[in-house]
């Protein structure tokens, strides 16, 4: 497959652990789970709802099968095969509503899930629409058993999942059309939304859809021979591309309620700080400003709320405090002096993560001694963070664009003191993320729902939407951690490694968490290190310190490869370079015959990009890298040059291995978008640097995004399979940074080793 396009646009799919079925307990009303009709089947009453307009509903079946290992059982009355929810509804129009188990945030789920259901349904695409789903069990990820958007895990861990829905809804039209009939259900097809009997007559999905709520669910069917597809696999326009381009579609921002009131909230400037003393007289003297409140904020610290009738009047409430902070009980990190540390860090041996030995360091005949540094990152999504809070005595309503809508439902409810059946979730399309909207913590919830709180207190019985500004968002948010690499790597003549001796100094973006348990071991933060070592065949020893440091960090789209991925290849290929070998032959070489994915990734990339065969522009030249993050690889062949001490990336072919694809589209604008924020980490200003514990950065003026200018042309080419989809939401970042570096130091010689890069 080949798609080519110029990339504008990031698109994200972040990362979320394994593992978390024991994350929470989510209530629910399971008066009906686990009801058969007697027979020993499922009673139909736990799979089907009938719609407003008379239409057809089904719910999952199968989904989760509870993750023994994790320590917690199934949701009361849910049976491993068992979901209560309607994922599917058929209006009498024909019209089929998927719902789908996914926060959208731009990569396209919205298309990609109902595209895979309705190859099953043999749907008529034309008529196929989306919507989000909320807090309840039955979306929840089938594999972690707890509501999931991130880890590249839509698609592949729902990709059996709605095909299974798509084809027991199938069935159950065709046994409403046979039973109309008087005929076996054997002797009838479907195709585009008919059912198609003896003779060629036929009878419109919506036609049938009140008669097949009254048949019985399925509890095994046959599911198509990949070869049969005619949706899944073919190029296809997203369901939400009208709504988007013509400015129509709603974001969680976008929430407007009667009445509705909006707050901003000042935060302490240092994470966790107090409130000293506060002046609020100017504040409640702006127009529009209903009340003046003080609030909890994340990592126990304290804040100070404006509710008012719009964004720009709480804003200039805001702006009129006069408050002083307490930051003695806190720490107050700076940049530099944080460096200095990590860098001492990297001296000592740490916790061991890999085992070698390096004693052959000492005697090798080349070596390499590398040190790297990777800053603090924030995330800084185009839609900033919000959340509307709507109170009903002891109920309460939240609109939000959220990757974890149970967990965040059961942080409001505590935060609120309400019962967690009490709470519910409106999922909204979001402009962004790269993990931002996943929060172990439910930061920007539990502080939206602080504030509802607080207002109703002050006698404000209006929703309240509560809304971050990019400045908030950037000085007060989570951010990927800052490492410090330290490699000692010894080889011979001919680039065989004979020892490698590799420490990494970084926060744990796990450790404190409700993942600690099943993500940290030995007190290794799993995230920290993944991606190091594969796909090479070398003996490597890995250490690692995670510091302690008053700084909220959390995972940013694709993890730990951001850094890891970086020292994998631009290591290697400096082995290459100091042994005189082709860097793309080396990589063969070393992978020797275990890594099949990732030798036709890299191979497919080559062979596209002209790389060894077209001459190149004078002043340029190639760079290469591959990496493995979430089960796909994506290799990066690049074209660079440098112009007066800045580097310029020109060209990038991408090489994809992620098993059988769904949306070729869906594919090409993921890999374009993660290339596109994998070249970010690049650019001069790509840095979260503090001073006495404040963010210095504020804004894109001095927090660096690619612009237009920057973003070459990127060519996708993926490799075929049949096998099922593996993630593809950030695999397509991890290596653009390393494949742009290793064609820098191609042309001056020099590695890099510091991102963003400094070549002077």
């Amino acid at each position: 497959m080949h798609f080519e396009s110029q990339a504008l646009q990031l698109e994200a799919h972040n990362f979320m652990p394994k593992h978390l079925l024991a994350l929470m307990e989510q209530a629910q009303d399971a008066s009906d789970l686990g009801a058969t009709d007697g027979t020993g089947g499922v009673a139909r009453r736990t799979f089907l709802k009938v719609s407003a307009a008379s239409g057809f509903a089904l719910g999952a079946f199968p989904l989760v099968a509870a993750a023994q290992g994790a320590g917690a059982a199934a949701p009361a009355g849910l049976k491993p095969f068992e979901q209560p929810s309607a994922f599917v509804r058929i209006d009498a129009d024909g019209t089929v509503t998927v719902t789908i188990n996914r926060l959208d945030f731009g990569q396209g789920v919205q298309t990609g899930l109902p595209m895979i259901l309705a190859e099953e349904l043999d749907a008529d695409w034309s008529k196929m629409r989306s919507v989000h789903g909320d807090a309840n069990q039955a979306y929840a990820d089938p594999a972690f058993g707890m509501h999931l958007t991130g880890g590249s895990n839509s698609i592949k861990n729902s990709y059996t999942q709605y095909r299974e829905l798509g084809a027991r809804t199938r069935a159950m039209l065709v046994g409403a059309a046979a039973a109309q009939w008087g005929v076996d259900a054997s002797a009838l097809r479907t195709s585009n939304g008919f059912v198609v009997g003896p003779g060629g007559k036929k009878l419109g999905y919506g036609q049938l859809a009140e008669a097949a709520m009254k048949q019985p669910v399925p509890e095994k069917v046959t599911l198509k021979d990949p070869k049969q597809f005619r949706i899944i696999g073919k190029p296809t326009g997203r369901l939400d591309a009208k709504a988007k381009s013509s400015g129509q579609q709603d974001y969680g921002i976008d929430v407007r309620l009667p009445g509705m009131l909006t707050a901003v909230v000042a935060r302490p400037p240092v994470f966790g700080a107090k409130l000293k003393s506060l002046d609020d007289s100017a504040a409640k003297a702006v127009r529009g400003v209903k009340a003046v409140l003080r609030v909890p904020t994340d990592r126990g610290g304290e804040g100070v709320a404006v509710v008012a009738d719009g964004y720009w009047a709480a804003k200039q409430g805001r702006d009129a405090l006069k408050a002083e902070w307490d930051h003695s009980r806190v720490g107050q990190p700076d940049t530099a002096r944080l460096l200095a540390q990590y860098r001492e860090l990297a001296a000592k041996p740490g916790l061991v993560a890999m085992q070698a030995d390096t004693a052959p360091l000492a005697g090798a005949a080349h070596k390499i001694s590398a040190e790297f540094v990777f800053p603090y990152l924030a995330h800084a999504p185009m839609e900033p963070l919000n959340c509307t809070v709507k109170l009903d005595g002891d109920k309460a309503e939240l609109w939000m664009g959220t990757q974890m809508p149970g967990l965040d439902a059961m942080a409001a409810a505590k935060t609120l003191g309400v019962p967690p059946q009490n709470i519910k979730v409106h999922t909204q399309m979001a402009g962004g993320g790269f993990g931002r909207r996943a929060i172990p913590t439910s930061d920007y919830v539990v502080e939206a729902c602080g504030v509802a709180k607080a207002a109703r207190m002050a006698g404000i019985t209006a929703p309240v939407r509560t809304l971050w500004s990019r400045e908030d968002d950037i000085k007060g948010g989570y951010y990927r951690p800052m490492h410090v690499h330290r490699a000692e790597i010894g080889f011979d003549a001919e680039g065989k490694i004979l020892a490698w001796d590799h420490t990494i100094v970084g926060q744990s973006i796990l450790k404190g968490s409700p993942f600690e348990a099943f993500m940290v071991k030995n007190g290794i933060d799993a995230t920290a290190v993944e991606g190091m070592k594969e796909p090479y065949d070398v003996p490597m020893k890995l250490s690692v310190h995670h510091p302690e440091v008053n700084v909220p960090v959390l995972w940013w789209r694709s993890v730990g490869s951001t850094h890891t991925a970086y020292a994998m290849e631009t290591l290697i290929d400096d082995v290459a370079r100091a042994t005189q070998q082709d860097p793309v032959a080396y990589r063969m070489r070393l992978m020797g015959d275990k890594h099949p994915r990732h030798k036709a990734a890299l191979q497919l990339a080559v062979a596209q990009s002209g790389y060894g065969k077209k001459k190149l522009a004078p002043g340029r030249a190639w760079g290469v890298a591959v990496h493995e993050s979430f089960q796909s690889v994506v290799a990066y062949v690049v074209e660079a040059s440098v112009k007066d001490g800045t580097p310029k990336l020109h060209s990038i072919t991408a090489g994809v291995h992620c098993n059988l694809v769904v949306n070729p589209k869906s594919v090409e604008t993921q890999v374009q978008g993660a290339a596109l924020m994998g070249l970010s980490m690049c650019l001069p200003g790509a840095a979260i640097t503090l001073k006495d514990g404040v963010v210095e950065q504020s804004n894109f003026g001095d927090f660096a995004v690619p612009r237009i200018t920057d973003m070459p042309l990127v060519a996708v080419h993926v490799v075929p399979s049949a096998e099922p989809p593996t993630g593809m939401g950030e695999p397509g970042l991890p290596p653009l940074a390393p494949a742009f570096a290793n064609a820098i130091a191609q042309i001056t010689g020099k590695a890099l080793r510091e991102l963003p890069f400094k070549l002077a």
